[in-house]
């Protein structure tokens, strides 16, 4: 089982220009930022309002979010919509130097954004130690280095004590879906729940993929003979997605030649815990997933 710590890594945010479609990954723009007393900042998700608010950064515009909560001290900020559509005429309004949101959206709203003349940065959310790379890069960027160095010494110290508690024990092979009204997915270690899973310890069936989501068949999936499955569900669908689920795991006579399923290990996820983008409430996931892998101790 590997760990990763944080320290001072790679570039994992992607900076645009205001008026360009390039995307720039060593702007000469962010050295301009570090001496910036009055920042302009929009964050468009609650996870990169949460980050912005454990940076101690004001913000003139947060998203909307009926799944999620945002900090109390933007409370008073004006909403601009939600992460996967942002009002970008209410966004021209607030005079922003930056938007950020996450990684995940850059190909829709990049261009958008550029539209309306303001550079936007985008943050990897796609792991928890992306979360993290990204906190160290902005605190260099936004003059909060002090803050994001005890958020990471904070993460260092927990992963070192989880890692602790699962060293030596076998690894379980894991199938992680994400379901929809209808239809699934495959996630894989690069997508957030993916990610909770291989930090947990356990190994993606589907590891080695590129792309975050796959789709694959039942015939192709019952040949990595997962040890256990976990279902999450997209942007709070829960109800449908996990019924849909529970319905094709009964009526699908494929999923009755699976070990997890004779054996009654499929477990269903709070999306609200484990949803598509990495935030601070990973410790309590990981929680959640422990007995999951590993039995009850």
């Amino acid at each position: 089982m590997k760990i990763r710590k944080i320290a001072a890594l790679g570039l994992s945010l992607v900076i645009s220009g205001a008026m360009s479609g390039c995307v720039d990954q060593h702007p000469d723009s962010a050295k301009e930022v570090n001496t910036a007393e009055n920042v302009r900042l929009v964050a468009t998700s609650p996870a990169t309002a949460d980050i912005m608010d454990r940076l101690d950064l004001d913000l003139v515009g947060v998203s909307d979010t009926s799944l999620s909560t945002i900090p109390e001290r933007y409370d008073d900020v004006e909403r601009i919509g939600i992460a996967m559509s942002p009002d970008t005429e209410k966004i021209a309004t607030l005079d922003a130097d930056w938007i950020l949101g996450p990684a995940s959206l850059k190909n829709d709203l990049q261009p958008k954004y550029s539209a309306i003349g303001v550079k936007s940065i985008f943050v990897n959310l796609e792991s928890v130690e992306g979360m993290y790379q990204s906190i160290d890069e902005l605190g260099k960027m936004f003059d909060r280095e002090k803050q994001a160095k005890a958020m990471i010494d904070e993460y260092n110290e927990f992963i070192d004590e989880y890692h602790k508690k699962n060293e030596g024990k076998e690894q379980p092979k894991v199938l992680v879906l994400m379901g929809f009204p209808g239809s699934f997915s495959v996630a894989t270690e690069n997508s957030y729940t993916g990610s909770l899973v291989r930090l947990a310890g356990g190994k993606n069936v589907y590891e080695g993929e590129d792309k975050d989501y796959i789709v694959a068949n039942t015939e192709d999936i019952i040949k990595k003979d997962p040890d256990v499955i976990v279902c999450t569900a997209h942007g709070g669908l829960d109800e449908v997605a996990y019924k849909y689920l529970k319905d094709d795991f009964k009526n699908n006579d494929i999923w009755q030649h699976f070990r997890a399923v004779e054996e009654d290990n499929v477990y269903y996820l709070d999306s609200k815990l484990f949803s598509m983008s990495a935030n601070f409430d990973y410790p309590e996931a990981l929680d959640v997933l422990q007995p999951i892998l590993y039995g009850e101790e």
